[in-house]
This record gives structure tokens, sequence and C-alpha cells, in this order.
């Protein structure tokens, strides 16, 4: 699944850092593939804040 990073619910604020972090665990294999080849990561989650409510409706 192909996503940006500042589209994922995984990416949060952290107030010690002072910068958006991902929490979604990548161990160092795919983190390097992520970063070498470019590919899609695998724990992109849209972060639809909305996607609840048009559930319930």
């Amino acid at each position: 699944m192909a996503g940006h990073c500042e589209d994922c619910a995984y990416q949060v604020y952290d107030d010690a850092l002072d910068e958006y972090v991902c929490e979604a665990y990548l161990d160092e294999d795919e983190f390097c593939r992520l970063l070498q080849h470019g590919g899609a990561c695998p724990y992109f989650r849209p972060g639809d804040d909305y996607a609840l409510v048009r559930h319930q409706n």
C-alpha cells in the first residue's frame, strides 16, 4: 500500500523531540529497504479521523 508518512495514522507528534515520529514497528531490515528502494511502507494506515463516523451513518 502506497502512502505518505504525513497521511499515516502512525505519524504522531512527540513533545520531547518536538517533531513528528512514526510509531509503527519497523525492524532494521524493513527500514533500510524502505529508505533504499523507496518501497511502500507495510504498516501505512490512512489517518482518516472521520472514517468511524462515516461507518456509523
